[in-house]
């Protein structure tokens, strides 16, 4: 980094670099802009960071992003609450619900399986989840993992722990392409994908 930079324009590029598809280039601009703006513009934005780490939380029901004890979604009645709806990540959720057509609850598993990276269905929220569908009158859980080796295995592993209770299994359909991310898919593609989700297997 250049010397003709101030210690604190270097720090601030430095955690700009630090964020998904942000290059040095681009963290020296972004730095720059800040700087240039009203120091309560720049604040705000400061501000907005420290209020996103210290008032969210994961809902105490089913680990969506919230800033109360339950999320809005699982205090919501109109919902069909015997439908759970299970995603790897807040994100999925939120694409899903921008289609418009989703009755039920969600889980959130915060993750999917992956030896490889070490991450086991210890790491994620599955033994809530299993408690969940045995501690409530569930009647189906729609397998919303991403369509891709590891979310497909994360589906199948939690279809087997639920396979003795009882509770109706079923995947989205394959108008998902095979690995692809729910977060990314269009609302079209997803509708379809709902609409037509099948048992798993």
């Amino acid at each position: 980094m250049s010397q003709a930079h101030t210690e604190s324009m270097k720090h601030l590029m430095e955690q700009f670099a630090r964020l998904p598809g942000i290059g040095p280039r681009s963290a020296e601009r972004i730095a720059y802009f800040i700087l240039a703006q009203p120091p309560a513009d720049a604040l705000a934005l400061a501000e907005a960071i420290r209020a996103v780490k210290t008032r969210i939380r994961h809902c105490s029901r089913c680990y969506n992003l919230c800033e109360q004890e339950l999320c809005e979604i699982c205090r919501d009645e109109r919902r069909d609450h015997t439908i759970l709806c299970v995603v790897e990540q807040p994100g999925d959720l939120i694409s899903l619900e921008e289609t418009g057509i989703c009755p039920w609850v969600y889980h959130v598993l915060l993750g999917r399986i992956a030896p490889l990276e070490g991450i086991t269905p210890d790491d994620l929220t599955i033994e809530a989840l299993i408690q969940r569908v045995q501690g409530h009158p569930i009647r189906e859980v729609v397998m919303a993992t991403n369509p891709n080796l590891e979310g497909d295995g994360t589906a199948l592993y939690i279809s087997s722990l639920l396979a003795d209770t009882g509770v109706k299994v079923t995947r989205l359909a394959r108008g998902l392409a095979s690995g692809s991310s729910i977060e990314y898919a269009n609302k079209s593609m997803l509708s379809d994908a709902i609409a037509g989700r099948v048992p798993m297997e």
